[in-house]
């Protein structure tokens, strides 16, 4: 017992005396640089989260806006009218924004939400979810149109003959069926927003990658805060990989 609380003493004089644990307590331990980390994910999981409810709101407008606009096109316009028109109009308002918000870097929006939009705001939190939100929104909407586009047309006729208005059959019959065909693409662009929100620093936003950022300017000591990042959003994107997985296997359970 003597030999094993000995050798178990200087394996601990050994990590106490190591390079690692001098890098360790310099970077995490020393002025509890630790706090800015954790700091720094909860901020980072705050802007995702509402980032993806934004997105996922304009996304479903914009897909069912357009997919209803390409599906009834040359009926509304044999028919005229004021609907025909306002259809028309409010599928270009959204083509527009899908080709700006689409052709131009991410990067780019925030320091234009941040600099010139919303400049005389200081909540940069919320400018941050805003601009994430309507860049996510963009490729939300296509993959939504998509998975509307491939849902069989009888399906509409279906919500018709049950007395349904088209609204009711997109929201009760429609959006549901997308839902589950597109659940794995719709996995991978929030996997890629919570990546992208790394870049919540350039507008001196306080996220996971800027307080890793921080205490290696404070130590000069890049290894270990900036593996300690990659590692976190490593462990978040599994996490949330296997949550979606757990979805898709319940949703295709209640299928059956």
């Amino acid at each position: 017992m003597e030999k094993i609380v000995s050798l178990l003493s200087k394996i601990k004089d050994k990590f106490l005396a190591s390079d690692f644990y001098h890098d360790f307590h310099l970077n995490f331990i020393d002025d509890n640089r630790w706090k800015w980390i954790t700091d720094g994910l909860l901020q980072t999981l705050k802007i995702t989260f509402f980032a993806i409810l934004i997105g996922i709101i304009i996304g479903v407008v914009i897909a069912s806006v357009r997919s209803s606009f390409d599906k009834n096109r040359e009926t509304l316009e044999l028919k005229g009218g004021l609907g025909y028109h306002l259809l028309k109009f409010l599928n270009f308002i959204c083509h527009l924004y899908l080709t700006v918000i689409r052709g131009t870097p991410v990067v780019v929006q925030l320091l234009i939400f941040y600099f010139i939009i919303f400049a005389s705001s200081t909540n940069g939190t919320m400018i941050a979810i805003i601009a994430f939100g309507m860049n996510s929104g963009a490729y939300v909407a296509e993959i939504f149109r998509g998975g509307i586009m491939s849902i069989d047309h009888g399906q509409f006729e279906a919500g018709r003959s049950l007395g349904f208005n088209y609204v009711q059959t997109m929201f009760y019959i429609i959006i549901p069926q997308v839902f589950k065909a597109v659940l794995p693409t719709l996995c991978n662009e929030f996997i890629v927003l919570l990546k992208e929100t790394s870049i919540a620093g350039y507008v001196g936003i306080m996220d996971l990658t800027k307080a890793g950022d921080l205490i290696r300017g404070r130590t000069f000591s890049a290894f270990m805060p900036l593996i300690a990042v990659a590692l976190i959003y490593l462990v978040l994107v599994v996490i949330l990989t296997q949550l979606v997985s757990m979805l898709e296997r319940r949703l295709r359970r209640s299928e059956r």
